[in-house]
């Protein structure tokens, strides 16, 4: 609308002159798209708005898959499509026995020698949309508000003068998997923010959610303190997950349904065991006292020194080495070195430890909770204040009282924080 309203002033320009005109219009910054100096008639310009890129957490985005294989696990299952279909979020998949087809398709293999991981044969999965927002607004493309994400602050955004794809853009990838696997998508997440930030003349706000920050965090230590100082205005972490959470050991042990009672966790478990991302948001020493118990079970105590031996208890021995290969990643909580906004929620009861029955794995844990957003434990979400201080940029943190994990992206105190950071000088 801004370019609208600039072609609609045109005509009482006009007596100026074809010259005057081009003089008064680059002086007014035309040429960038956003005013220079005073405006017209001394009055004062409007606050510039600097570009935004989303980068979404742990299932934050959808995936598309198109298949090739040499066999199913169920005959119901397809074993060739003609082009990629939805992967994530496709609610149709999310049924019993459908899903049977979904956990093959979406999980990954380890490779011991390599330490990466692939698809199984005949599966390609690919990260749909780049520099768009429509992966991370929605993350069922029929737009049910189950699958609501990212839409609210988006949609904040334009009601203050953004346009999609544009001024602000999506930053989706490859989440079952961590940053040491994911480095052709952080040159592409820095060619856009240089292009955003050329392009506006000023630079970007990074928003985060999730797991979406500790992706962040790699991002910003890998980036030379000068081209930070260049490109980054601010980064704005919401529920960020900085030394783990609890609730991902659960997840590994016996897995986790999301509380949807038509989907056995255990049936869930082999494919969240496959994602490397799991295993590296493990709870962190540095931030979990040596000695409390997270896991229980008749005859063991798991505490953060244990993970070895309870990768090895659980049979899953891939665990143990895909933990060894990213806990080195953001263990050192190294500062960004740019303006960070940290908002965390409190107020939602919180998985803290688990129980097993003898049973252990494979049944449903007695949980207990202490303080967080539901997902985030507080004592890991507020890690960020360890920043202030040790660099020259400031470190602010904001408490969300009662807002749930996900929720908080559609908090009108979220909203309207991410409002005064935008706008501020």
């Amino acid at each position: 609308m801004a370019g609208w309203h600039r072609i609609a002033a045109l005509p009482s320009l006009l007596p100026l002159g074809l010259f005057g005109l081009l003089l008064l219009l680059l002086s007014s910054g035309w040429s960038n798209g956003k005013p220079l100096g005073k405006c017209l008639g001394d009055k004062s310009c409007p606050p510039s708005r600097p570009p935004v890129v989303l980068i979404p957490g742990d299932l934050g985005n959808q995936l598309e898959a198109k298949l090739d294989k040499p066999s199913v696990v169920h005959y119901i299952c397809y074993k060739k499509t003609d082009s990629f279909f939805t992967l994530w979020l496709n609610l149709e998949l999310l049924v019993p026995v459908a899903i049977d087809c979904w956990i093959d398709n979406i999980r990954l293999i380890y490779n011991r020698t390599t330490h990466n991981t692939s698809s199984p044969p005949g599966v390609d999965v690919r990260v749909p949309g780049f520099g768009k927002t429509y992966p991370l607004e929605y993350l069922d493309p029929s737009k049910r508000s189950v699958g609501m994400y990212f839409f609210t602050i988006v949609q904040s955004l334009v009601d203050w003068g953004y346009t999609r794809d544009q001024d602000i853009r999506g930053a989706p990838y490859d989440w079952r998997k961590a940053p040491n696997e994911n480095k052709d998508y952080f040159q592409r997440l820095q060619d856009m923010i240089q292009e955003m930030a050329e392009k506006a003349g000023e630079p970007v706000v990074l928003i985060a959610h999730s797991m979406g920050n500790a992706y962040t965090l790699y991002f910003l230590n890998q980036q030379p303190q000068a081209w930070k100082d260049r490109y980054i205005k601010a980064f704005i972490a919401i529920g960020p997950p900085w030394a783990g959470v609890a609730k991902t050991l659960r997840v590994v042990i016996s897995g986790d349904n999301d509380h949807i009672p038509v989907i056995s966790p255990l049936k869930m478990r082999s494919q969240q065991r496959s994602a490397v991302s799991t295993t590296w948001l493990f709870p962190y020493v540095h931030s979990w006292p040596k000695d409390q118990v997270l896991v229980q079970t008749p005859t063991t105590n798991y505490t953060v020194l244990d993970y070895q031996r309870l990768f090895s208890d659980l049979g899953f021995e891939d665990g143990w080495m895909m933990r060894q290969d990213t806990e080195p990643l953001v263990f050192d909580l190294t500062p960004p070195g740019v303006a960070v906004h940290c908002l965390y929620g409190t107020g939602t009861k919180t998985p803290e430890s688990f129980l097993y029955s003898d049973k252990f794995p494979d049944v449903e844990p007695t949980v207990t909770y202490g303080e967080g957003d539901g997902t985030v434990n507080l004592q890991s979400a507020i890690q960020c204040g360890q920043w202030a201080g040790k660099q020259k940029q400031p470190v602010t943190l904001k408490e969300l009282p009662g807002s749930e994990h996900v929720n908080m992206l559609l908090n009108a105190t979220t909203v309207a924080y991410i409002k005064s950071v935008l706008f501020s000088p």
